[in-house]
């Protein structure tokens, strides 16, 4: 008998309202002691857990965080862990909202696509997955060696990365130079094929 009322005046302690959602916590619950002669009260919060994808982590102006990278757009990176394990490709397209990459020609996955029109059938077709960005290394073509990334300062003050194996600058004015040509030959190209 003493257990029950114990259990309903917790269960009246428990008070819902509008701001006890979305991750915040309730109003504590008190269980009193169900021994005689002791009057101590325990207090239990409780937080409510939120689903996978709302656990995004955002900036006070509701923008996500975005992470910094080792490797840019464009570089030549060889995959160490997974299925691609070894090979060697360029850097496409960047997500820095959760830090993966899109390696060209690798990690493809199939995709099922269905026809728009009637009459047209549908395509097993093949696409790139994104990789995390930690399951790839800066890589060398020079001399065909993987390698982490180092920072140093050039003596006209540039700021620049550089292969720790090898000491081969990656950030040359000729390597932006090609990234920008290739970045703008892409929309041209596409134009004078159509």
């Amino acid at each position: 008998m003493v257990a029950i009322a114990a259990l309903q005046t917790s269960m009246t302690g428990l008070s819902l309202s509008s701001n006890s959602f979305l991750g915040q916590r309730f109003s504590p619950i008190t269980f009193p002691s169900l021994l005689p002669g002791k009057s101590t009260e325990k207090q239990c919060p409780i937080v409510m857990k939120l689903k996978r994808w709302e656990r995004k982590k955002c900036k006070p102006n509701s923008l996500p965080i975005l992470h910094k990278m080792h490797v840019k757009l464009g570089d030549t990176v060889q995959i160490i862990t997974g299925s691609d394990r070894g090979k060697v490709g360029e850097i496409t397209r960047l997500f820095k909202h959760n830090s993966t990459i899109i390696v060209k020609d690798l990690n493809l996955k199939t995709k099922h696509v269905k026809s728009k029109e009637e009459g047209e059938p549908g395509q097993i077709i093949k696409i790139e997955g994104p990789i995390h960005s930690s399951n790839v290394m800066l890589y060398s073509k020079d001399q065909n060696v993987a390698s982490r990334v180092g920072h140093k300062v050039l003596d006209n003050g540039k700021r620049v990365r550089y292969l720790i194996k090898t000491g081969e600058i990656i950030d040359s004015a000729e390597n932006w130079k090609k990234l920008k040509d290739e970045t703008t030959k892409k929309p041209e190209e596409a134009a004078a094929a159509a």
